[in-house]
């Protein structure tokens, strides 16, 4: 690294330093914070972390190798296999990881304060959640693009792979069936919404087609077209919704989305990647990514100060919005713009297939958590910019005697709304304060209604991404169970497998969908979706020991070690807990117990139960290499070529890191 380079990274960990002394208020603890200091600050931290401490992990633990033969290029196969552009490929990654969880956890979280979310975020995502990622798409590339159930059945033995195989697919569709949920309640009713994601289908295909028949590579050429074409969608959806002839054939109720919903997920699951989801979620990453750095932008230019602060009595327990206390209730609210399980899953589901070349794990894997923690800090500002009398007001389901609100009659009567009390879910008070942040720009304040409406249907576009991919993903986990009866069945390219397999995961989700009952499963998501990644990090660490690198397991079994712990505890406390447990609720109740309450509860304990196996399985096999010496070979399908290996000085990194900075 020259002298200049270094002098310029000294000056971004000097400002990053400042910053954090500003936001944690170390010199002015009675000052208002204003919120342009937590964007410095987590640029900065964002970009030295990817910098630094992943071109760390990529150097010396999983020594990204570009001699090796990825999969995408061996077993091409044209539908699920298909060596795809590295920008395609980060664009789909990115949307199918960015979830709900990265804008509705930090404005739940914002009970306890700014702080507490703001941290967890930043340390959350660079020391664990990247790492995550990172390791296991770099395993997962190496195997196959085979699930992490199947490489953990191969490297650590049948019992971790079975019990985690079973844990990934319950997860999964409880996953599908709360984000599903999500979408449909904010496409219910709303004409511009369900029009540009409708819009969206179509121009994916027409690119996908572009792509690969009519221009092969032209990469940038189809990016400008889609581009202006989304644009277009999202233009033409507020007319459509101000037109009555047109507006009532896009606007339904709940059972009919969900319907429709189920459908496009049944064909996003079967049909080949290149030519819907893919593209699709290449597209839906522009807006995204576009949107979040317009309200960073947003945030710098007008500079609002954060009302909430810097932590509240709710740390203890007894909020409004959650019950629990800030530990273990924080970590698991806040859940994708940290560490998620979820990400393990398309980590070793339809990512892999796409990658050309290892080197490029990094920029997708450990980058694309990343930027989805941007993502969490810009959520948080949001929800922190808004009086906390009206935050409360807003996202607590029983309104507090106690809770006076200050500008929730103006900020109703802005975003158009009849009102705004009592809906909660993150959703709303995540659009109020985004609203808020745009309608003070110039000449912006007199549409804050259409940006109240347009973040509303961002936010379904988000979510629907991850519901695409995880649709697919969970037809993976289906048909390679599948070779346990007949190996044929398994295969990938086994048209009759792929339609019956993506039939039924749709249906699964789409069931608990539309007889409501999955508003009751929500609640124990956070709790599932962190004990996947706790198994995704012990089944990682095992597989490092088998690669040698046992004097780096430090870098996944510390992060490991916090989520069981953290996701153990929250799952003890959501049973038993004396003031809220679900144990209680039946007490209280009396009688029959309603269904749903049981069902919680054997699904918690199953999960936990499972994650448990996954821990001491692996727990086993570390002391069985480590003390008694047990030999140890490793299941790679793609090793290490004749050609020259990846130098981390190279442009993939230099590429990576500009486009995080």
């Amino acid at each position: 690294m020259s002298g200049i380079k270094k002098f310029l990274w000294l000056l971004v960990a000097l400002l990053c330093v400042f910053s954090f002394t500003v936001v944690t208020q170390i010199f002015n603890p009675q000052e208002k914070i204003n919120a342009l200091w937590l964007t410095v600050a987590s640029l900065c931290f964002l970009t030295l972390g990817y910098r630094f401490y992943g071109r760390f992990i990529a150097k010396k633990i999983t020594n990204l190798d570009d001699s090796r033969t990825t999969p995408s290029e061996r077993l091409n196969n044209g539908h699920d296999y298909v060596p795809t552009n590295k920008y395609i490929v980060f664009g789909h990654h990115f949307a199918a990881i960015a979830g709900a969880g990265p804008l509705m956890g930090p404005v739940l979280a914002a009970q306890f304060g700014y702080l507490p979310g703001f941290l967890w975020i930043l340390i959350g995502s660079v020391f664990a959640g990247a790492v995550h990622d990172f390791i296991i798409l770099v395993m997962s590339i190496r195997r196959d693009g085979k699930s992490i159930s199947q490489f953990a059945l191969e490297e650590i033995g049948p019992v971790c792979g079975i019990a985690s195989g079973i844990a990934i697919f319950i997860i999964m569709i409880v996953a599908m069936a709360g984000l599903g949920l999500a979408v449909v309640n904010a496409l219910k009713d709303s004409a511009w919404g369900l029009f540009t994601i409708s819009a969206t289908i179509p121009i994916a295909i027409f690119i996908g087609l572009y792509m690969r028949f009519l221009r092969p590579g032209k990469t940038q050429e189809a990016s400008i077209i889609g581009f202006l074409l989304l644009i277009f969608a999202v233009i033409s959806g507020q007319w459509v919704q101000g037109n009555e002839t047109l507006s009532k054939y896009f606007i339904y109720d709940g059972k009919t989305l969900t319907i429709m919903l189920a459908a496009y997920g049944f064909f996003a699951a079967s049909l080949p990647v290149w030519l819907l989801l893919a593209p699709r979620d290449y597209l839906s990453s522009f807006l995204k990514i576009g949107v979040i750095f317009l309200l960073a932008a947003g945030v710098i230019c007008v500079a609002p100060n954060l009302e909430m602060p810097k932590v509240t009595e709710f740390v203890n327990g007894g909020g409004p919005v959650l019950p629990g206390k800030l530990f273990p209730f924080l970590f698991i609210t806040i859940a994708c713009g940290a560490i998620s399980g979820f990400h393990s899953v398309i980590g070793s589901g339809t990512t892999p297939k796409l990658i050309t070349k290892e080197s490029e794990c990094l920029f997708i894997g450990y980058g694309g958590m990343l930027m989805e923690a941007f993502v969490a800090i810009m959520a948080l500002i949001a929800a922190c910019i808004l009086y906390p009398g009206d935050y409360y007001a807003i996202n607590a389901s029983h309104l507090p005697l106690w809770v006076k609100p200050i500008e929730l009659e103006a900020l109703t009567k802005m975003v158009g709304e009849e009102n705004l009390i009592g809906r909660t879910g993150g959703a709303v008070s995540l659009a109020v304060g985004m609203t808020k942040v745009f309608s003070s720009l110039p000449f912006m304040g007199r549409i804050a209604a259409i940006w109240y409406h347009f973040a509303i249907m961002f936010e379904a576009l988000f979510i629907l991404t991850t519901i695409d991919a995880g649709t697919r993903v969970s037809r993976f986990l289906f048909q390679e169970s599948l070779k346990f009866i007949n190996p044929t069945w398994a295969d990938y390219k086994n048209k009759i497998t792929n339609v019956v397999g993506s039939l039924l995961v749709v249906c699964a989700w789409g069931y608990m969908i539309y007889y409501g009952n999955v508003a009751t499963i929500w609640p124990i998501f956070g709790v599932a979706n962190q004990l996947l990644s706790a198994i995704a990090l012990a089944i990682g660490s095992t597989i490092l020991i088998k690669m040698g690198k046992t004097k780096y397991l430090w870098v996944s079994g510390i992060p490991m070690i916090f989520m069981f712990v953290v996701t153990i505890t929250c799952a003890f406390e959501q049973i038993f807990d004396p003031g809220f447990g679900m144990i209680l609720k039946i007490t209280r109740e009396g009688g029959v117990p309603e269904p749903h309450l049981l069902v919680n509860i054997a699904l918690v304990s199953t999960i936990a139960g499972l994650a448990i196996i996954v821990l001491i399985d692996s727990l086993h096999k570390w002391y069985l290499f480590l003390i008694k010496k047990v030999p140890m070979e490793l299941h790679e399908t793609s090793p290490p070529g004749r050609g020259i290996p990846w130098n981390a000085s190279e442009d993939p990194l230099k590429e990576a890191s500009a486009f995080l900075s």
